[in-house]
């Protein structure tokens, strides 16, 4: 006779799961095993990346059980096409895979076959940092707040990062650097496209190739020009061209 899941009560809204992975039974069994959970949704299911990236958009799942390996490209491709990062809990039939999944920060990651206390484990995981993270009231704006998060990656190295943890973002090509833990990584966004997602009270263009995190800047300085340099908490420094001193001044009312 098999053992019951048993995760924490659940609290507020149901937890809403997509499914990603390209074989259909390896989803069948994970719908089964969510299907006796409390107060879980399995809001979907999606075989591919571009399929995957459709579903996460359209319904806004809280958490995704996201395959990492599959023929049209992996997990990490999926989450590096998206603006902003849902609840991750990775499913691999590899080891390596595991690995690279949990220096990640994933919220938790499964090796196949899934083993049922190990995804109620993974479930309650979810729950807390939902609840921890959760905001009062979504922005009526589309814009992302300082405890979204993005996935970075540099090479084989990938990160979960909130937005509140990255110090500036700076143009590279067509790109965007980004700095944040004491580490850089690239997103393949440019830094306009960023712009428009991020909350202007929370990130400042203080140049043209530079967003500032307000909440990040330590020291401001008069510059040469009627500029200012910023300080930022990680000790780099930044300069405000003159042209957006002026919008400074009257956002931090120097």
């Amino acid at each position: 006779m098999s053992t019951p899941l048993r995760t924490l009560a659940p609290k507020g809204q149901p937890m809403k799961v997509l499914i990603v992975d390209d074989t259909r039974l390896a989803r069948q069994e994970l719908r089964t095993l969510l299907a006796e959970l409390p107060d879980v949704e399995c809001v979907g299911e999606a075989d591919d990346v571009p399929a995957a990236q459709t579903a996460i958009e359209a319904l806004q799942p809280d958490l995704v059980l996201l395959d990492i390996q599959m023929p049209s490209g992996t997990g990490f491709d999926l989450l590096e096409g998206l603006d902003h990062a849902p609840l991750v809990v990775f499913t691999t039939a590899y080891d390596h895979y595991a690995v690279q999944a949990f220096e990640a920060n994933a919220l938790d990651y499964l090796v196949k076959p899934v083993v049922p206390e190990r995804l109620g484990a993974a479930i309650d995981r979810a729950r807390v940092r939902r609840a921890a993270t959760e905001p009062v009231d979504t922005d009526p704006r589309g814009l992302l707040g300082l405890d979204d998060q993005v996935f970075l990656r540099d090479g084989e190295r990938c990160w979960f990062v909130a937005l509140h943890e990255v110090s500036r973002i700076v143009v590279d090509g067509n790109y965007a650097r980004v700095w944040f833990r004491d580490e850089k990584a690239m997103l393949a966004r440019s830094l306009s496209a960023l712009e428009a997602r991020l909350d202007p009270a929370l990130f400042f263009r203080a140049n043209r190739n530079t967003l500032v995190n307000l909440r990040m800047v330590k020291n401001i300085d008069l510059a040469v020009g009627e500029g200012y340099d910023l300080t930022l908490k990680d000790g780099s420094t930044v300069e405000v061209s003159r042209r957006q001193a002026r919008e400074l001044r009257e956002r931090l009312a120097l």
